[in-house]
């Protein structure tokens, strides 16, 4: 039998009507996660997803989208894989859930949400470029940082 350590998986979470300086950001983070051997997640869609999705692409990583809808066809086309839930913003507990750790990029109520249900689920969660804060969001200045400070807690909390 072949032993091999399970990858990390972390959640890109931001705005997908994202725009202008924030989404080289998250395609640094992007390439940053693959450049780990990481797995990033997220919700599939466009904006700080489809750019973060993009960057771990372009680094040959790999990206999972976890979509809202019900048509895989709705999906951005720099994931790897896609999966469909028709559950809408339910989706954002399955994100929270699945990933080790989350880093949010900008963003509204949907990334808030997200960044809150991993906080109750005790999961990290670092802060780029928000313009909101949560107690328990650890805020950084740049992407390297983010990726940086998300292994490191995420290795504190034994994943």
């Amino acid at each position: 039998m072949i032993s091999r350590t399970p990858p990390v998986y972390i959640a890109v979470i931001g705005g997908s009507k994202a725009t202008g300086g924030i989404l080289p950001v998250a395609w640094q983070i992007g390439q940053e996660i693959a450049r780990r051997g990481a797995v990033l997640l997220c919700g599939g869609l466009g904006g700080v997803m489809s750019t973060a999705a993009r960057g771990a692409q372009e680094a040959g990583g790999v990206s999972i989208g976890i979509l809202p809808g019900p048509d895989r066809q709705d999906a951005n086309p720099y994931l790897t894989y896609s999966l469909p839930t028709n559950l809408g913003h339910a989706r954002n507990v399955l994100i929270a859930h699945s990933a080790d750790g989350l880093i949010a990029v900008d963003g509204e109520y949907g990334t808030i949400s997200e960044a809150a249900i991993a906080l109750k689920l005790g999961k990290p969660v670092v802060g780029l470029s928000v313009t909101w804060r949560l107690e328990g969001v650890a805020m950084v200045t740049t992407s390297q940082e983010a990726v940086d400070l998300i292994l490191q807690r995420i290795k504190k909390c034994g994943v």
